[in-house]
């Protein structure tokens, strides 16, 4: 671990800068926009233009940057999301904030694919699963300590908006100023829906389902919690909940992946994230049970990311698994830019319960597919190996991963033949 920090320390605190400005300016609109007077209809819509901008960006980047290089795109992408942020406040609109929405989506997009083609290109096959974790858990952490930010004062109505707007450019300083020269992104050319679909329809399902977990989770929460009149130092430890359970559970779910049917694992996961949303909407006037149920939901579904990707991969040959990552990733993000706007008309007709609502029925829905898949066929007993993935995860982020599960399956068939 220690090789791994010292030749990727740039990228691992630039990345950790950007996720403390990203996962700041997520919560900070989630409490401002209601304080506005923009109606749950009005933020559904505003928070859904980061995932249209996120999943445009992951066609796009590669091209951009075959044509300008790393360094350039990189740069240009930063100010643009440093300019966006100081926007905000200055121009109080639901149009102009869906906009900026949908730029900074885009924009974060590209600089993950920019860093992660770095880091893949850095990485050896004895370090890439080090450097994938590291990078995963610092992205994690920079989410999770963004909430505490929340809770500085902030008299002007300003403040909130400039410090991720700094946080951001800060961040691009130890990466630009110790970036070496990388290979231009290949991208591949992806499988249609239906190819991917027939490899592994709960894949597909479940990412497309889980999307709009993902979307409540990162845009919603926030306009969940200003909703129900939550103070600002409750709502910022009410969304760090989230992710405090995803870090603390994913590697154990990972862990036993390696060792049993992914699919009872999804129907695991999804049914406990489901029962916790369930318990939200019954006791949603206790703060502590609150918490407890977004910990558990964050524990149980941000793994299942990881587990769905690893087992479309089991059913795939290896020279298969980049082009169906790109498919995996559409699908999700169909389900992420969907999330919102359901979310939000459901809580404009039944109230703030509707947040947990959508999150029961989806997750619902996603335990009872896989249920229904072990029931059609038989368990697989060769599983490729999981890696812990991040929901915001772009196409190279998921091919490092694949790369490495691929090189240690290998290694570990050939210690199996000459033992």
């Amino acid at each position: 671990m220690l090789h791994v920090l010292k030749n990727s320390w740039p990228l691992l605190l630039g990345m950790l800068l950007l996720m403390l400005g990203n996962g700041l300016q997520g919560s900070l609109l989630g409490v401002r926009g209601p304080q506005a007077g923009f109606s749950t209809g009005m933020m559904a819509i505003v928070m859904s233009g980061y995932f249209a901008g996120f999943l445009f960006a992951s066609r796009m980047t590669p091209g951009m940057i075959r044509r300008v290089g790393h360094v350039r795109v990189f740069a240009a992408l930063g100010s643009l999301v440093s300019a966006v942020l100081i926007l905000f406040p200055a121009v109080v609109d639901p149009i102009a904030w869906t906009i900026g929405r949908v730029i900074i989506g885009f924009c974060f997009c590209g600089v993950y694919v920019t860093a992660e083609s770095w880091l893949n290109d850095s990485a050896t096959n004895e370090t890439r699963g080090q450097t994938l974790s590291a990078y995963m858990i610092v992205q994690m952490a920079g989410v999770i300590a963004a909430q505490g930010l929340l809770l500085v004062p902030d008299s002007s109505g300003f403040l909130l908006f400039v410090i991720p707007s700094v946080l951001v450019s800060v961040a691009f300083a130890p990466i630009l100023l110790s970036i070496s020269p990388t290979p231009a992104f290949e991208s591949t050319k992806p499988m249609t829906l239906r190819e991917l679909y027939s490899h592994s329809p709960l894949g597909v399902v479940g990412m497309f389902l889980l999307g709009g977990v993902f979307a409540a989770q990162f845009g919603m929460a926030a306009v969940y919690a200003a909703e129900i009149n939550m103070s600002l130092g409750k709502i910022s430890f009410f969304i760090a909940s989230f992710y405090i359970g995803a870090l603390v559970l994913q590697y154990p779910l990972g862990w036993l992946s390696d060792r049993m049917d992914r699919r009872f694992l999804v129907f695991v996961g999804a049914a406990t994230g489901a029962a916790a949303a369930l318990v939200a909407m019954v006791f949603g006037s206790n703060y502590v049970v609150l918490v407890a149920a977004a910990f558990m939901i964050g524990g149980s579904a941000n793994p299942l990311y990881s587990l769905l990707i690893a087992h479309a991969n089991d059913q795939l040959e290896a020279a298969d698994m980049a082009s169906a990552s790109a498919g995996m990733l559409f699908v999700n993000g169909l389900g992420a830019i969907a999330g919102p706007l359901v979310i939000g008309w459901v809580m404009g007709m039944v109230g703030p319960p509707g947040f947990f609502l959508l999150i029961l029925v989806l997750l619902s829905l996603m335990a009872a597919y896989a249920l229904f898949r072990m029931s059609q066929s038989e368990a697989i007993e060769d599983t490729g190996l999981y890696t812990a993935l991040s929901p915001n995860a772009t196409p190279v982020a998921v091919e490092v991963a694949q790369e490495y599960a691929i090189d240690v399956a290998e290694e570990l068939e050939e210690e199996a033949s000459n033992p």
